[in-house]
């Protein structure tokens, strides 16, 4: 039995059921059509805007975009080379020079539809009169860790045109260099998050001396909080000023907070860095990420942000339903997964897409790159990214309908479809799909249409 002719499935009562019916039309083999929309070349791409920029708006696109956090770093052999030239990672993050041509390497082999900067979450602290350093194989290092009153009249004001004029150059070098093919993606790290760093005086396991802080002079945290609060949005503002057209927020430890002292000490100053910035740069994606955020998953969109990047720890398809439709997701691979077969990473990239759904999803890890992960795996990686549009919105439909040959290259376009227990189900009521021949090049037009619609509770 051909694509074409596949049947109806039967209803599930809790559901919306697609039925199907098909009609033969000569078109080429990879034919795009939206719903109620016209066919067109899927290959006529256009560059005038990034499609990270595209899917967060929730544009209709012919794929996912993809990106890794961490996508510039220690596991390239181009990376390790650099290091051997620049032992200091300062150095490497605050010249002009290293930090284009770092940013920029992963964009050279991979082709990513996001060149985030290289630089660290720390970076502004120099600037704020907290003198630090990164060493190697310790990580985040403060000299003198703010405990007092004293210790937070001494932080300044951040001035970023003054203090990181590196990262408004490099960032207006890159946007040049990708010449919109991919979004340019800065970012900053969260109030509570920096809090953290200054306070423990370094990284953390227990996070003991800020929840101290937090617990028994709020006070002092809370005017720490308020002045990284007004420079992340300063920073936030000048990056997108000088070429960053999407800025992602890291809240790497806004998790150890349990939801109560998140909503206190994390939650109205992210709303405030969100708000300041929208009031200047209204159309400026903004991505949330915060490590181990399933406790904490509904309150994150309260924060006014765009985007909502998951960890592998919430499975997508839970993420999606809890976050809601107002937010695009990013994530959510888990980077160990980078270790495994070739097979096996299509699997799971398959999976995460098919589970994110049509629209407002940016294809990530859940974490950075692992250090040692095969380069060849992440090449893999991206280069799964050109076959999503054909092979993997469609392949679930091969697995749901047995007769359909797994060798036919179906491309879908239309709005989000969830596949379960071999059935098609959707909240809209009308798309179209294209497939393609094997033994030619005329495809069937296959129009599907509801015969139960999803009420607003799904």
């Amino acid at each position: 039995m051909s694509c074409a002719s596949i049947p109806a499935i039967s209803a599930s009562p809790s559901k919306s059921l697609l039925s199907v019916t098909a009609h033969s039309t000569s078109k080429s083999r990879f034919a795009r059509c939206a719903v109620g929309g016209t066919v067109a070349d899927s290959k006529a791409v256009s560059v005038a805007e990034p499609l990270l920029l595209k899917a967060v708006r929730g544009d209709d696109v012919d794929r996912p975009p993809v990106w890794l956090m961490r996508q510039a770093g220690r596991y390239m052999k181009s990376y390790q080379m650099i290091c051997e030239k620049h032992p200091s990672f300062r150095e490497r993050s605050e010249n002009v020079d290293l930090v284009v041509e770092i940013s920029l390497q992963p964009w050279k082999v991979f082709k990513p539809d996001g060149v985030i900067l290289f630089s660290d979450i720390l970076t502004p602290l120099s600037g704020m009169n907290i003198p630090f350093d990164i060493v190697k194989g310790k990580g985040p290092v403060i000299f003198d860790p703010l405990r007092t009153d004293a210790d937070v009249d001494k932080v300044r004001e951040f001035d970023p045109k003054e203090s990181v004029p590196y990262v408004g150059e490099a960032l207006t070098i890159l946007r040049k260099e990708v010449n919109n093919e991919a979004a340019v993606l800065g970012f900053v790290g969260a109030p509570f998050t920096l809090a953290s760093y200054v306070v423990e005086g370094g990284s953390s396991k227990h996070f003991s001396k800020i929840k101290r802080l937090a617990f028994s002079q709020p006070k002092v945290l809370h005017a720490l909080l308020q002045k990284f609060t007004t420079s992340m949005a300063k920073y936030i503002q000048y990056q997108a000023d000088n070429g960053a057209q999407a800025v992602q927020i890291f809240d790497s430890w806004a998790t150890e907070l349990s939801p109560v002292d998140f909503e206190e000490f994390s939650l109205p100053y992210l709303k405030q860095i969100v708000d300041t910035v929208k009031q200047t740069h209204p159309d400026l994606p903004l991505i949330l990420y915060a490590s181990g955020s399933g406790g904490l998953l509904e309150r994150l969109p309260l924060t006014g942000v765009d985007v909502v990047s998951l960890d592998w720890t919430v499975d997508m398809a839970e993420g999606r339903r809890r976050l809601g439709s107002d937010v695009a997701v990013q994530g959510n691979i888990d980077p160990g997964v980078l270790f495994g077969s070739k097979e096996f990473i299509t699997s799971r990239i398959n999976d995460t897409v098919r589970k994110a759904g049509r629209g407002k999803h940016i294809l990530n890890l859940g974490h950075g790159i692992v250090v040692g992960t095969p380069e060849e795996n992440v090449a893999h990686f991206f280069e799964n990214r050109r076959k999503i549009s054909r092979e993997c919105g469609m392949m679930c439909l091969n697995n749901a309908y047995r007769s359909c040959p797994k060798t036919s290259e179906v491309a879908f376009f239309g709005p989000p479809i969830f596949i379960e227990d071999g059935g098609i189900y959707s909240t809209q009521s009308k798309f179209q799909l294209w497939v393609p021949n094997n033994h030619n090049e005329a495809s069937s037009q296959i129009s599907v249409v509801l015969k139960h619609t999803l009420g607003e509770d799904g």
